[in-house]
């Protein structure tokens, strides 16, 4: 087999993979006595089949998967001899493939882009500064009083007051469409929050303004995506008859609230409460000191990137930056979308910083654990409730989402290591100077 280069110019590469005939023969031959002694074809007893009569049925295939893994072959040795890594799969096509016959001899072109030799970085040289904000009684208080409110309770009105948005209306319903119940459609001393949306649109709205001991006939459509496909789109009469009003009352910051809430008593509740504020703090710390390492490392190095690429990730960052813009279009039925230089030098920073960061990775050994991509699923599996289950198997299945999950793990190690060999200075801030930081982040 001959291996020849025909292109190295900066990172591309093309190379003409040359397998004679005889070499292909001869592999093809290797294969069939490997698997003649398993060979049963009648009128031979097993593994006494004739390699004419095996070559003759078998031939075509087998000359397929010898040529296949004769190339794979070459390509393994060539980037083990030469240390290329590609960046991409490589691009293999063969040369005159559609005169070949059997008997002629093998070529085929082999291109790809290599990835750049990546120089080593001094992170002792580089000091960033690590945002510090305490949380105090006045963030503490807001936060507990926000808890009061989501463990509200709610007190009969006087009689004859009218419900408003926010009120707590509880009654008996009956729907109906066309003049006949449904089922699934009553419910007695039922407690419905007005403004909550938790029932059909429409239907809240109307109920503002009544009074207990009042009926009330609401008037709705089921929407036309509604779950239960008999009363989608119809339109239902829903028979109220209103039981009470009660207005919402924030519970008492008390110890009887923060046993609520899992605290033997208010102080506990309250130091729970600032460590998990100060906790929030320290990841939106981490997230502005991690940009401004990743600026650093962006200012040190230098090295050529790959075209190919930066060609990717600028389309990319153009598509999504049009969606962004054009929110109405949720499908890709839309001209194409020609990157501006703006995008290309947001590309060549992502492509060089993710390539920098993960021979950072490669050389320490990071490694993101099993453990660690099983949790990162189960996070992700949230997001569908009562399908987490098969969001889980669809993970396991898929390679591209698997990579696509392990990527950030593998970044925040890769940063939290980068940050125990930088020199790191605490800076105690207000609340209001770290919000301003992070919004920068957006800005940027």
């Amino acid at each position: 087999m001959q291996v020849t280069e025909t292109l190295n110019e900066g990172l591309k590469r093309e190379y003409n993979i040359k397998l004679t005939a005889d070499e292909l023969d001869a592999k093809v031959d290797d294969k069939l006595k490997e698997a003649q002694p398993d060979v049963e074809m009648k009128g031979f007893r097993k593994g006494k089949v004739p390699m004419a009569l095996l070559k003759k049925q078998f031939g075509e295939r087998v000359m397929g998967e010898a040529m296949q893994e004769s190339i794979d072959g070459a390509m393994q040795e060539h980037f083990e001899t030469s240390g290329d890594r590609p960046a991409l799969q490589p691009q293999v096509e063969m040369v005159d493939g559609e005169n070949w016959k059997q008997g002629d001899d093998v070529e085929v072109k082999m291109a790809y882009e290599a990835l750049p030799d990546i120089p080593e970085v001094d992170l002792g040289k580089i000091k960033l500064e690590r945002m510090v904000v305490k949380a105090g009684d006045s963030e503490v208080d807001e936060a507990l009083a926000s808890l009061a409110e989501t463990a509200q309770d709610f007190e009969s009105r006087k009689k004859g007051s009218k419900a408003k948005d926010g009120d707590q209306v509880v009654f008996d319903f009956v729907g109906k469409v066309d003049g006949e119940a449904f089922e699934g459609g009553a419910a007695e001393d039922y407690p419905l929050v007005l403004g909550s949306n938790s029932f059909i649109p429409g239907f809240e709205e109307q109920l503002v303004g009544v009074k207990a001991g009042e009926e009330k006939n609401v008037e709705v459509s089921f929407p036309e995506d509604y779950q239960a496909e008999n009363l989608a789109g119809k339109a239902a009469v829903f028979e109220c008859t209103i039981k009470d009003v009660k207005a919402p009352k924030a519970a008492e910051l008390d110890d009887e609230l923060a046993k609520k809430f899992g605290a033997e008593d208010l102080d506990g509740l309250k130091a729970q409460i600032a460590e998990r504020l100060e906790s929030e703090y320290a990841g939106a710390a981490r997230a502005v000191m991690k940009r401004e390492l990743l600026d650093a490392l962006d200012k040190e190095v230098s090295f050529d990137l790959p075209p190919t690429l930066v060609d990717s990730e600028a389309k990319q960052i153009a598509h999504q930056l049009w969606h962004d813009e054009n929110p109405d279009v949720e499908g890709h039925d839309h001209p194409e979308i020609e990157p501006t230089d703006e995008h290309r030098k947001l590309a060549e920073r992502r492509v060089r910083l993710g390539l920098l960061l993960a021979e950072m990775g490669q050389k320490a050994e990071v490694e993101v654990t099993d453990a660690e991509m099983t949790q990162a699923i189960m996070n992700q599996a949230r997001q569908y409730p009562g399908q987490e289950r098969q969001f889980f198997e669809f993970v396991q299945q898929n390679e591209q989402m698997q990579q696509q999950l392990r990527a950030p793990l593998f970044e925040d190690k890769v940063i939290d290591q980068a940050f125990e060999q930088v020199e790191v200075t605490e800076k105690e801030v207000s609340k209001d100077d770290l919000q301003k930081a992070v919004e920068a982040l957006d800005d940027e």
